[in-house]
């Protein structure tokens, strides 16, 4: 079983390239963060031609999630969107079970700047998505956070640890909260591998950040204990990057062993 992330900043402007890519990766599911696009714009049509049938929840300009299985992967059942409980107007959250496995993918809130509102927010929210998860995980043993985390959980995920400590993604604040939310039963699936050294999911658009291979790795894929032994690789595919009028965000790609 293969799994994708995404955060497509704009899946009006990055359907050609998502239809693309999952035409020469054809991942069982894959879950889009950043749709940007009202639920009765999105392209399902388009989505569904290509093989994949989709779930999703969107706002205008703003946010967005959905996710997308492949046709004979099984049906996507159990739908949830956004976090029970938790009021909030911001699409968010998607959640499925696929194959017998529970895919919760989330767009976490950027948080703007430490000590602002925006701030504030992220961390309530995350609590929040801890709590639910917790609560999801004693229901279902097989199951996969993953999307745009928004927070680097580590110095080695960050480009430049000095210049970038204490801002946002990289706050301890953010990296205590990612830490709790692994302490509920996840494991983060990129790490039980040899990774290359400087390996980022997100780029700036500015200051040629690419190509300076200055980013930071903010997009996960958080496993439950109960997959951990079915993991078999974790990688991040950088060539969406280079694409014209890219994403800022890489894909990243898990394989379960049946």
């Amino acid at each position: 079983m293969k799994l994708a992330t995404w955060n497509v900043n704009s899946l009006a402007v990055r359907l050609p390239q998502l239809l693309a890519w999952l035409a020469a990766n054809p991942v069982d599911a894959i879950a889009l963060q950043e749709t940007k696009l009202t639920d009765d714009k999105f392209p399902a049509a388009e989505i569904e031609a290509a093989g994949y049938r989709a779930q999703w929840f969107g706002q205008r300009t703003y946010n967005g999630v959905a996710l997308l299985t492949k046709a004979g992967a099984g049906d996507a059942t159990d739908v949830v969107r956004n976090i029970p409980g938790f009021d909030d107007d911001q699409a968010r959250v998607i959640a499925a079970t696929v194959g017998g496995v529970r895919l919760i993918d989330a767009y976490f809130p950027n948080g703007q700047a430490p000590g602002s509102d925006k701030f504030a927010y992220k961390l309530r929210w995350i609590e929040a998505l801890r709590d639910w998860v917790k609560a999801e995980l004693a229901a279902h043993p097989q199951l996969v956070l993953l999307g745009d985390f928004n927070i680097a959980p580590e110095d080695r995920d960050v480009y430049d640890p000095v210049a970038w400590a204490g801002q946002i993604h990289c706050t301890d604040e953010e990296r205590a909260h990612f830490r709790e939310l692994l302490g509920v039963g996840l494991v983060d699936a990129f790490r039980l591998f040899e990774q290359p050294p400087k390996s980022w999911t997100w780029w700036d658009y500015r200051n040629l950040a690419f190509r300076k291979n200055q980013g930071l790795r903010i997009d996960h894929v958080l496993v439950s204990e109960a997959l951990r032994p079915r993991v078999t690789a974790c990688t991040i595919d950088k060539a969406p990057r280079k694409a014209e009028r890219p994403s800022d965000h890489a894909p990243v790609i898990v394989e379960l062993a049946v």
